[in-house]
């Protein structure tokens, strides 16, 4: 093998960076700008035991029986667009515990997949006491870290990292002449909200149904979000609401039909709601002057709590262990940990017994 001179060496070297600066051999930046072009991200989040996973299973066509997602969970759906043509791939990504997981929410959401990132927030409608909370807690996870890392210092002004992941705006949602353009507060990525067990919920009393409706409406509206209804007994329903998510996770078209009816499932495309349309929270026995609401946001929640108070967060605070959740429970594991535990405190004891019996040496 000839020898290569110094001189040469920073001859190849000079060349390299006059060819980046000028765009050229920029080949591999292309096949990765390319393949990402085909890769979105999906991160299902929501109500502990909301029906998370079987939505999402039945989205990826499995027929198979949901278990209890552990923690943090993933998976991946593949779509063909044509012959000879790259798969469309998404990862998708299942936060379990409810809240009590929520810091997880910074694995999935990272500078590679932020551009090409979206929320599906699942709220049990049968559990509406929890439904605030949740909702509030898991957008908020997941905002903060969006913001964190678009936000964030990006590495040298001509890397890859900084031209597809720096600092992106909130997704214009609604047009420039719309009246609630200026009063609502976009998410930073694609948000959906999905309303799950919808069987249980058609059964609430007719007022109650509306309290939620017009607060699930209102929200997904300030955040710039779709909304629809769904129940896994209930196939047309989960054929939309499969169409809402895969146009998350493979840029398909989009319905944009829309269902406003308290008695039936709501199906309301992101931008096609509005302020008006909503409108105001439903007070019938609450005075709206006397909630010193802040803005928009707090009032309805305070509305709705009012109507639904707020569970306690004991529950919550304990589960932060998920060792100690019950519907992770091992019997086999559980009764090998109790053991070892009991072991480790009768050494605990012996070592104390063998320290104080010592005579230490003047």
């Amino acid at each position: 093998m000839p020898k290569i001179s110094t001189d040469t060496l920073w001859e190849l070297a000079a060349l390299e960076v006059r060819n980046r600066e000028n765009g050229v051999g920029d080949d591999e930046e292309t096949d990765q700008q390319e393949k990402s072009m085909h890769e979105r991200t999906v991160f299902f989040m929501g109500s502990k035991s909301g029906g998370k996973t079987s939505i999402l299973l039945r989205c990826l066509d499995r027929d198979e029986a949901p278990k209890p997602t552990l923690a943090l969970e993933y998976t991946f759906g593949r779509r063909a667009r044509g012959h000879n043509t790259p798969k469309d791939i998404a990862h998708l990504w299942e936060l379990g515990g409810g809240t009590s997981l929520s810091d997880l929410a910074q694995i999935p959401i990272n500078a590679q997949n932020v551009r090409a990132f979206s929320v599906v927030l699942v709220l049990d409608l049968s559990k509406p006491n929890v439904l605030w909370a949740t909702q509030e807690r898991l957008l908020q996870a997941a905002r903060t870290q969006v913001e964190r890392i678009c936000s964030g210092p990006q590495r040298g002004s001509d890397s890859l990292s900084s031209k597809q992941h720096g600092p992106i705006g909130s997704p214009r949602i609604l047009p420039k002449d719309h009246p609630d353009r200026e009063l609502i507060n976009p998410f930073p990525v694609p948000l959906l909200l999905i309303g799950s067990k919808f069987d249980i919920f058609q059964d609430f009393d007719s007022e109650k149904r509306k309290v939620i409706c017009k607060t699930l409406r209102f929200l997904a509206h300030y955040y710039g979000g779709s909304l629809i209804f769904t129940s896994s007994k209930a196939e047309g329903a989960m054929s939309k609401t499969k169409s809402f998510v895969s146009h998350l996770a493979f840029g398909t078209d989009r319905s944009k039909s829309m269902a406003t009816d308290p008695g039936k499932p709501l199906v309301i495309p992101a931008g096609m709601d509005s302020l008006s349309q909503i409108g105001s929270p439903p007070t019938t026995d609450i005075d709206i002057g006397s909630l010193h609401a802040r803005n928009p946001l707090d009032l309805w929640k305070k509305v709705f709590e009012r109507v639904f108070p707020p569970e306690t967060t004991t529950e919550r605070k304990q589960l932060k262990d998920p060792s100690k959740d019950p519907q992770y429970s091992e019997p086999l594991i559980d009764s090998m940990r109790a053991q070892k535990d009991q072991e480790l405190d009768q050494y605990k004891r012996d070592a104390a017994k063998s320290w104080k019996g010592l005579e230490l040496e003047s």
